[in-house]
């Protein structure tokens, strides 16, 4: 397995603290090199997808999370979606009539909020959301999981943009576990607050050059620490013909066959990964008439 595009899970056995560390590399090109994102966004994105991918392996079920920023700013909306089995994919808009973007998380972002999304395959969704009144996306998740989770957290992210063509993140995150109701507050917990403490000492430089396992010794080589085997993380859309077909059944059937006749076919582009879907007026007729997969059964 690849030294990125992995996440790792650990945890500490005398502290009762968990941890995950992420390194992306080519999953992640697929979406910051998806469209012609300035070096800013590209950034944004990077730190987002580190973020929620480790955010995944907070969750205890099959199902998705996405990591959702709505803003007035420059960027105006940046989504990064991600499965229980490690799959990303994201997008980004931003105000392209500007000659050049701010460089700093608060600039790119102004009157903004950071919407969690968690979808289980089986039971009810959650939305939680939080202001974007951190000055960085890793302060602001600690502050989602002190308002909503209650649980001392902390998140460090990073990013690795020398190479334009390869650009790479990583993240760090350490929560306490939730079983442990003593240790809610940061301060209360001198366990956490310690590794914490020797996790603020990790360099880019070792992030990106190092393994994981000289990473964790380097950090806590007096610390009982136990590594789990590594999952992979990889860039896939859930897009498909069926589920853009369920979207048209929602629109009149005379609507859609005036686009056909004006312009040959409705065309539909996936936002994520640029697949483009045809539909001509047989495809109409069958989508209203019943004669269609449902996005669930052709997965």
């Amino acid at each position: 397995m690849s030294a990125f595009d992995t996440l790792h899970r650990f945890i500490f056995a005398n502290a009762n603290v968990r941890g995950e560390l992420v390194r992306l590399d080519e999953s992640l090109n697929h979406i910051v090199h998806s469209y012609e994102y300035p070096v800013q966004i590209q950034r944004l994105l990077s730190e987002m997808a580190a973020a929620t991918s480790l955010l995944t392996a907070t969750l205890k079920f099959k199902g998705e999370i996405a990591l959702q920023i709505q803003s007035k700013g420059p960027v105006s909306y940046a989504v990064i979606n991600a499965t229980h089995d490690q799959t990303l994919r994201g997008v980004a808009r931003w105000d392209d009539s500007l000659s050049t973007l701010p460089e700093t998380f608060s600039e790119l972002l102004t009157s903004a909020v950071l919407v969690m999304t968690i979808t289980p395959e089986e039971g009810e969704r959650y939305q939680g959301v939080v202001a974007l009144e951190k000055p960085t996306l890793a302060e602001c998740l600690e502050a989602y999981f002190t308002q909503s989770e209650q649980l001392a957290t902390r998140v460090h992210l990073m990013t690795d943009m020398q190479n334009p063509e390869r650009v790479k993140a990583a993240g760090v995150l350490l929560q306490v576990l939730p079983t442990d109701a003593s240790a809610t507050d940061v301060n209360e917990s001198t366990a956490f607050s310690h590794i914490a403490t020797l996790t603020e000492t990790l360099t880019e430089e070792e992030m990106f050059s190092l393994s994981v396992e000289d990473i964790l010794y380097r950090l806590y080589h007096q610390e009982d620490v136990e590594l789990f085997p590594a999952h992979a993380v990889k860039f896939a859309c859930t897009c498909s013909k069926e589920r853009s077909a369920e979207a048209l059944r929602h629109v009149e059937k005379s609507e859609l066959m005036s686009i056909i006749e004006e312009e040959g076919a409705i065309k539909m582009n996936c936002q994520y990964c640029h697949t483009e879907y045809r539909f001509d007026s047989i495809d109409v007729e069958s989508i209203h008439s019943g004669n269609i997969t449902p996005p669930e059964a052709s997965q």
